[in-house]
């Protein structure tokens, strides 16, 4: 007998450790309502600027300059890349692709 009323309450102590609402939890607005509209949630959040950079980027790559398309062209051709170590890309991008003419 004396078991079991120890044991009720040891149940009733894990029950009351469990279950208890602290005024903590209460204190916090989420509780009652979770969901906050757009244009708080916004406010805490910057906009990543990382994207910013990402657009320029990409613009960036949009306007070459002639010389760097040529290095490209020659770069993704081995023996005008080959050329370039030696002569240069001007030169190896000449010699290549400079005598090129459509009739």
């Amino acid at each position: 007998m004396r078991t079991l009323i120890i044991l009720t309450l040891l149940a009733v102590l894990v029950v009351a450790a469990t279950c208890y609402e602290s005024h903590e939890s209460m204190e916090s607005h989420e509780y009652l309502n979770p969901f906050i509209n757009r244009r708080r949630a916004n406010d805490f959040i910057q906009a990543d600027t990382r994207l910013e950079a990402v657009t320029r980027e990409r613009i960036r790559e949009r306007a070459k300059g002639p010389q760097e398309r040529q290095r490209e062209i020659c770069e993704d051709y081995y023996p005008c890349e080959l050329y370039a170590f030696r002569h240069g890309y001007a030169a190896a991008y000449k010699h290549y692709f400079g005598r090129r003419r459509t009739k």
